[in-house]
């Protein structure tokens, strides 16, 4: 169907942001993007693909932190030569906004796409959070794993989101003002989550 949106999601880990954006394309029929920007990243800048993998979502340390902030008082300000990390995210930046652009619709998951897309009018910012011990149960199914190492993988999937999403922008990742819409997978499943957006994005 005809739609005139871009929808990014940020969300928690395992709170089923992912299956929400992608399921929510579907239906509209429209471009889904997620690992897949990756790899559009790596296409179009010549960085490998491994690269990216390495760098993604993942928190930058304090002194990748002044390399970037302050290239000169490192010795970098003469070559013009950023930090790897700052490369691979610009890279991913600019890849975003390409898709935008070409596709007018699709759905964005992760990556500071609501930061990259800021200046556009036809995007809603969603954030997708649910209670704790769901997320556990799911994750530990999703890796068959124990709900103790579900649970650390919960938190350390978090930070690195946090980190990486408040080193790279202005705002704070999961503060419910940056986001157009926060909805609670744990209050509606991921199918009314999905339809509730659905119904958002086509009807407002």
């Amino acid at each position: 169907m005809a739609c005139n949106k871009i929808i990014t999601i940020g969300r928690q880990f395992g709170s089923g942001g992912k299956a929400i954006g992608k399921t929510l394309a579907e239906k509209l029929d429209i471009p889904f993007y997620d690992k897949e920007l990756l790899k559009e990243a790596a296409k179009e800048s010549g960085i490998c693909e491994e690269i990216f993998d390495s760098f993604d979502e993942r928190p930058t340390n304090s002194f990748l932190y002044s390399l970037v902030m302050d290239p000169y008082s490192m010795g970098f300000g003469m070559t013009g030569e950023l930090p790897l990390n700052h490369k691979v995210f610009l890279a991913a930046f600019d890849t975003i906004k390409s898709l935008a652009e070409k596709h007018g619709s699709c759905v964005f998951v992760g990556r500071c796409a609501d930061y990259a897309l800021k200046d556009l009018s036809n995007t809603i910012n969603v954030f997708i959070y649910a209670n704790m011990e769901d997320r556990v149960k799911r994750i530990a199914e999703r890796f068959e794993t124990t709900e103790s190492k579900a649970k650390d993988m919960i938190k350390k999937g978090d930070k690195s989101r946090a980190s990486y999403y408040n080193y790279y922008t202005s705002k704070r990742w999961g503060e419910m003002k940056g986001y157009d819409l926060c909805i609670n997978t744990s209050l509606y499943g991921i199918e009314k989550s999905t339809d509730i957006l659905y119904d958002i994005v086509t009807k407002y």
